[in-house]
């Protein structure tokens, strides 16, 4: 009697801060009605009890807001899976096959250490341009090889994941996907954006979040502090400087990213564990160097 293919098995996470009731019940509803993988689901409460958790579903109580990268972080070491897939609580899986086939991507290339869907906008269609994994965004349709990744939906091998120290905690919020897919990167593996899988999610602002631009520029150096070859510091800042100062017409935004430019350089940024020239090259044929 044959037994068949094992089923992948993928632990999803999810974080909540009670504010989102209605789109919360509805992901989840996306999420337990996956079909053909093992799935374990933990519920990471981010400074809160967890409420309108389904029954089945473990939970995780934090004391504090840790922050995006770090709740994840909680939330990847309380569930059981080959492959971790973590889940903004306000996204929604149209297709109840939506993770068996972003699983199925591993299996075609044992370099894929991370895999994206295409995230789009559940009214209009649209995919942001943050969320297209690469520089050229014209074509959000296209598949391939990538070097970063949308964080709030995306699925990582766990044992790369856990190689390579999981998300950066202390970032709190943004820029921790560049930062870990660079650390993937570095070890030989790549990132593949996957199309053809569909997840929706509303066309939010990242700027609505108060410290978006502090948060936004201090993390930006501390992603290049923290991964880049010494050489590539001051080039990789310098043209996230000049960008900044090309797309801010806000005096106050401007502000607020030189003050979290200055943070940064004062440090915080944790262990320097500079990639290999050789990975630089790599990011580089596959079209996004790590200087922009």
């Amino acid at each position: 009697m044959s037994t068949g293919t094992p089923r992948p098995t993928v632990g999803a996470v999810v974080l909540t801060m009670n504010d989102r009731p209605d789109e919360f019940s509805v992901a989840m509803h996306s999420l337990l009605a996956q079909q053909g993988v093992e799935l374990d689901i933990v519920v990471v409460g981010n400074g809160c009890t967890p409420e309108q958790v389904p029954g089945g579903v473990r939970t995780v109580e934090l004391p504090t807001n840790v922050g995006i990268p770090e709740g994840r972080n909680v939330g990847a070491a309380n569930v059981k899976g080959d492959l971790i897939f973590f889940f903004d609580n306000d996204a929604v899986l149209p297709a109840p096959d939506a993770l068996l086939r972003l699983a199925a991507e591993f299996a075609r290339d044992p370099r894929r250490a991370y895999v994206q869907p295409r995230i789009a906008d559940p009214v209009t269609g649209r995919t942001l341009r943050r969320w297209v994994p690469r520089l050229r965004v014209s074509r959000p349709d296209r598949a391939g090889t990538v070097t970063v990744m949308a964080e709030g939906v995306v699925m990582v091998r766990r044992d790369l994941f856990e190689a390579v120290g999981g998300w950066p905690g202390h970032f709190f919020l943004f820029h921790e996907g560049i930062d870990l897919a660079w650390r993937l990167w570095d070890r030989g593996s790549i990132g593949h954006y996957a199309p053809d899988v569909i997840v929706h999610h509303p066309a939010t602002d990242p700027a609505r979040h108060t410290n978006f631009y502090r948060l936004n520029a201090r993390n930006r150096v501390w992603l290049a502090l923290r991964n880049l070859p010494a050489p590539l510091i001051p080039l990789n800042l310098a043209t996230w400087a000049l960008t900044t100062l090309w797309r801010f017409r806000d005096p106050a935004a401007l502000r607020a990213s030189l003050a979290g430019l200055a943070e940064g350089l004062r440090g915080g940024h944790g262990a320097r564990t500079p990639m290999r020239w050789s990975t630089v090259a790599r990011l580089a044929r596959a079209g996004r160097p790590p200087v922009c």
